[in-house]
């Protein structure tokens, strides 16, 4: 059986109503997306009470948010599997996008990879300065790869396209004050402290457009609003990006979620992700990876 992940609900208050969710992996410094990690977080959404005013995803390290994926697995899974586990993932993503109620995702250190996507399948960004500087962004280039939950068709949505795409192509994350400068984050807390509680606040006061519920996330590119911009983006600097395989995964893309839909996004992200990771270059850069953590 598997145990949802810790949940409160505020009862009195302003923010009465208001539940929290907490992301955590007992015993481990971080956080990261691991299968039963995901597997949690589905039985968590299940479980929700049906008449919440809103949920905030918490986690537990006071380091990161999720510092990403599982790359062991994207390593040594095998193809069909692989495949798999992304889908898999990637539909419990979609469950929490889907609540029928405002969501955000607090977060009080690095947020990368996954873990940058996971939160912004939720409706706002809440951020707060940590002990010391954090990272946040797409860094799956930097590791001859690509995202592969909707990174490249949600980024864009939230701050500068041409800079989230460039970002994206190229493996570099902001650092806290440069995603704050961005406007990547709805609302910046004061302090790790104030998280939560700032959180919970604008959670109390959103709301949530019927169009935001229609099996994507409520801020991606396909969006009306920000559609345009994103292709105007995404031509000024296609030849740029192109310049590697990872770029031109992430223009394939961002071109399918214009051109396609959101789900049209995913499968070419997935199918790239995998592809890439076996190419000589994907799996020499995912090595060095691990060799860099080994040394003392």
């Amino acid at each position: 059986m598997v145990t949802p992940l810790p949940f409160s609900r505020d009862t009195t208050g302003p923010t009465a109503g208001v539940g929290i969710l907490t992301l955590e992996q007992p015993g481990k410094p971080v956080v990261v997306l691991e299968r039963g990690l995901i597997e949690r977080l589905e039985a968590s959404i299940k479980t929700l009470p049906t008449d919440l005013r809103g949920l905030v995803l918490a986690s537990a390290s006071d380091r990161v948010f999720v510092a990403g994926a599982d790359l062991k697995a994207i390593v040594d899974l095998a193809d069909p599997d692989l495949h798999t586990y992304l889908a898999y993932a990637g539909r419990v993503f979609g469950m929490l996008s889907q609540l029928p109620y405002p969501t955000a995702a607090a977060i009080n250190g690095a947020a990368l990879g996954g873990g940058l996507e996971l939160a912004m399948h939720c409706d706002a960004l809440i951020g707060a300065p940590g002990a010391k500087p954090y990272p946040v962004g797409l860094p799956e280039a930097g590791l001859g790869i690509c995202p592969g939950w909707g990174g490249t068709n949600l980024l864009p949505a939230r701050i500068d396209p041409a800079e989230a795409i460039r970002r994206t192509a190229s493996g570099k994350p902001m650092m806290f004050d440069e995603a704050v400068a961005a406007g990547l984050f709805d609302a910046v807390a004061p302090d790790a402290a104030s998280l939560l509680a700032t959180a919970k606040a604008w959670v109390a006061g959103a709301t949530v457009r019927g169009r935001e519920r229609d099996g994507a996330p409520s801020r991606w590119i396909g969006r009306p609003d920000v559609a345009g911009k994103v292709l105007a983006a995404l031509g000024s600097i296609r030849t740029e990006i192109a310049a590697t395989d990872s770029g031109r995964a992430v223009a394939m893309a961002v071109d399918a979620g214009l051109s396609r839909g959101w789900a049209a996004a995913i499968d070419v992200e997935q199918r790239e992700l995998v592809r890439l990771r076996n190419t000589p270059a994907g799996r020499a850069a995912i090595q060095a990876f691990f060799d860099k953590g080994k040394k003392p």
